[in-house]
């Protein structure tokens, strides 16, 4: 064919699996093993033709000698389980298949054709070129593509199949040293990787050669390929259409291979325990026939009650007819028979202890769906759950409460508008209308921002990755060293070399991300394949190492304890800290009735927002937003000492630095029905986000210095009458002891194009509840032993 023979020169051997038996034998200290590696290397010796070149077209011929000489990679035992074959390199042409993939073949029919080379001749060739650059030139170019080939079973199913490569047993060579590349041409290669006829000048089919054999493995994906298309069917976060239910029901008799298989959905009502189709009122239920809704104990006789409600286990029905006849309650079996329906499924989906819908499956043949492939559901059951949580949300949002329709949880400060909105669209649909909810503004109000933030966090839980990283490698070293002393092996000092340049690497810098992935690689790949040899042969060195894993997180095989104990402690601090400013938020409420929502990040911040509109009573003065900015300022300081007051319960110590943003002009804000947040309103007020988000890393004029430092509280604000109205609550707090007597006037750098902004700075005193004198934040320091 034209195509191969523009393709590089391709040799059917098996003398990389005979050196690689040689080197086995060579390490085995196993009689019997080393029996057996001799006579397989003595077989393929015997046969010529195995370790020099077998004949691509005469492949058959030697089939009986292949299948000995491949034993040790194909398994007899696993032969009806694996699918798998040998392959000649680059090619679609396969031998020694095992007895499965034989079956699947044989299945799909005379006319199927094992192309999947064939189907994409170009990143083939490209695919050749990358393995030549890996292995000759130290380049890793990945050409490869996800491979997949769709095959029919017997009954006419399509199942789909991943083919995954093997090439360790290929090797190549260059013909020769004129072909070489020089490093110009590879950059050029790799800056033009689509100009194929650059690559076929620089790879000309003449100046590499390929020998040896690959081995493919198929993996049946069709249930994760279903569940991928669900997915994608479900997310669109749209109503399902005739079209959608269409793909839905493909899906699932790909999955069950039934090919007049329906699928349908019933929701459950779980206040008054019934089933409906409301939330599905364009989806088919079986259950429920021509009746849109009834009640559970009317719908099912007792044992499939049991099944669904109770138990949340599968009711199966192989025959629908046998069925009927064994029941005294025959609604849901008269149902069935009514649609044709010869065998059903009803997979209750469930969440915890709540039950919230039935998926129907559904065949016009007996014993088509039935008590053994009920369990395929299983793999699906999760997403399906999702699914139907997803619906029941928007069923909720729709008709029982549009406060939530297109909203997140609502502060109760503001309830009473979502509620007046909500009347509206519910007023509106009921005359046949299609009102949407729309945002909703809240004009001239006050905001008041604060923060408590955990100072350094992003360089303190990289030094707390770094910890980790080193105490591991330091116990790797350990093991290595106990390894030497028992078995002084030269590959053993090697790697405990490579280990302690990390160790020394780690020590002497900052971890950045590419030492971190290398380390980890290097663990991975290198010398935890040594420790589980190690384990094997040294029962003292076992014990070392188990207990070494023990430290290690399972699904990444890297040690987290310090970076857990930091970000255990950044939790119980943000949990701590949110819960005083919760139990004084109540407080906060009975001074005048205001809006406020709080985040925990790496710290806890909180906005304020309090005026007329926030509430009904149309009864706002200035002296409520005088009181809660006092409350807001004291809290801080509550905060502080609660913060501070726990380091020693912490397995980490951190520190906070907190602020307030003293914003004196009223703005709108709105309630974004995309977003479902809060945000201020119009450009003008865009500038107080702005400020807000950037203002905690605003440096004070003329210097290096950030206004947040720690042990202060920083006051940010624009006018001289807000300066003096804080320094009243100051001068109050200074009275009862709270903060210290010096205060710092500043003055800051422009923040994003906003200028003009001060700063008032007070230091914290610190009063916990179990001493009676006062600390300042260098005596807490000292106190806490930081």
């Amino acid at each position: 064919m034209k195509e191969e023979k523009e393709f590089f020169q391709i040799k059917l051997n098996f003398k990389s699996l005979l050196d690689t038996y040689v080197e086995k034998l060579e390490l085995e200290t196993s009689n019997f093993k080393r029996l057996y590696l001799s006579s397989l290397i003595q077989f393929v010796e015997k046969n010529e033709a195995l370790y020099t070149e077998v004949p691509i077209d005469k492949i058959s011929h030697y089939e009986s000698d292949i299948d000995t000489v491949l034993t040790d990679l194909f398994p007899t035992a696993l032969t009806l389980n694996e699918i798998k074959a040998a392959t000649v390199p680059f090619s679609d042409q396969i031998f020694n298949l095992t007895t499965r993939f034989k079956n699947i073949i044989r299945e799909a029919g005379d006319d199927f054709k094992f192309d999947v080379m064939e189907s994409f001749s170009q990143d083939k060739y490209r695919m050749a070129c990358g393995a030549i650059l890996k292995i000759f030139y130290g380049r890793f170019v990945n050409f490869s593509k996800p491979l997949q080939v769709s095959i029919r079973n017997a009954s006419g199913a399509l199942r789909t199949y991943r083919i995954t490569y093997n090439a360790d047993f290929v090797r190549i060579s260059l013909n020769h040293e004129k072909y070489r590349l020089s490093e110009t041409q590879i950059a050029q290669l790799l800056r033009e990787h689509d100009n194929m006829e650059l690559w076929k000048e620089y790879f000309p089919p003449q100046a590499y050669s390929f020998e040896g054999f690959g081995i493919i493995s198929l993996t049946d994906v069709t249930i994760d390929n279903a569940i991928s298309e669900l997915k994608t069917i479900f997310l669109n976060g749209k109503s399902m259409g005739d079209t959608q239910n269409d793909k839905v029901e493909s899906i699932f008799r790909t999955m069950f291979g039934i090919e007049d298989l329906r699928a349908g959905f019933t929701s459950f009502n779980h206040y008054d325990k019934s089933f409906e189709t409301l939330m599905y009122g364009d989806v088919v239920s079986y259950l429920l026939g021509q009746s849109h809704e009834k009640n559970c104990e009317n719908a099912l006789c007792r044992g499939a009650y049991k099944n669904l409600i109770n138990d949340f286990t599968p009711l199966v029905i192989s025959d629908v007819e046998e069925y009927l006849n064994t029941v005294q309650n025959t609604f849901l079996a008269e149902n069935l028979m009514n649609n044709g329906i010869k065998s059903a499924t009803f997979y209750p989906v469930h969440e915890n202890d709540r039950l919230l819908g039935i998926l129907e499956l559904v065949s016009g043949k007996e014993y088509e769906l039935n008590n053994f492939n009920v369990s395929l559901l299983d793999a699906v059951a999760p997403y399906l759950k999702a699914v139907l949580l997803n619906s029941e949300r928007e069923y909720e949002n729709s008709i029982n409460a549009i406060i939530q329709t297109e909203c997140t949880s609502i502060h109760d400060s503001v309830k009473w508008k979502f509620e007046n909105e909500a009347r509206r669209i519910l007023k509106s649909r009921s005359d046949g209308g299609s009102a949407q909810f729309e945002d909703l503004k809240f004009e001239d109000v006050y905001p008041l921002y604060g923060q408590i933030d955990i100072v350094g966090s992003s360089d303190t839980r990289n030094k707390m990755i770094k910890d980790d990283l080193l105490s591991q490698l330091e116990e790797v070293e350990d093991i290595f060293a106990f390894a030497k002393a028992q078995q002084p092996l030269p590959l053993y000092a090697q790697l405990e070399y490579r280990v302690h340049k990390y160790v020394k690497e780690l020590r002497k810098k900052e971890l950045d991300a590419n030492t971190e992935r290398k380390i980890i690689k290097f663990l991975a790949e290198e010398i935890h394949p040594v420790f589980n040899h190690f384990k094997q042969i040294n029962q003292e060195i076992k014990q070392q190492i188990e207990t070494y894993e023990s430290f290690l997180d399972p699904n990444e095989n890297v040690k987290h304890s310090r970076r857990i104990d930091y970000d255990k402690s950044v939790q119980i601090m943000n949990d701590a800290v949110a819960g005083v400013l919760d139990k004084r938020q109540v407080e906060a409420q009975r001074i005048y009735p205001h809006f406020f929502e709080r985040f925990k990040t790496d710290g806890v911040e909180h906005n304020i927002y309090v005026g007329n509109s926030i509430t009904t009573a149309n009864d706002f003065n200035p002296v409520y937003l005088y009181n809660l900015r006092l409350w807001q300022l004291q809290v801080l300081v509550e905060l502080e000492n609660k913060f501070y007051e726990l380091q020693k319960e912490l397995p980490v110590k951190i520190e906070a630095a907190s602020m307030i943003l003293a914003f004196e002009n009223t703005l709108t804000i709105r309630y974004r029905i995309d977003e479902k947040r809060f945000d201020v309103d119009g450009s003008y007020n865009a500038r107080y986000e702005v400020v807000k988000k950037r203002i905690d890393k605003a440096l004070i004029k003329g210097t290096n210095e950030r206004i947040t430092q720690r042990g202060k509280i920083a006051i940010v604000y624009a006018s001289k009458d807000m300066e003096r109205e804080y320094l009243r609550y100051i001068d109050f707090l200074k009275h009862n002891n709270l903060i210290e007597d010096k205060v710092e006037k500043l003055e800051l750098e422009d923040v994003q194009g906003v200028a003009g902004l001060k700063a008032l700075r007070v230091s914290v005193l610190y009063n916990f509840s179990d001493s009676q004198t006062t600390l300042t934040y260098n005596d807490l320091i000292k106190e806490l032993q930081f």
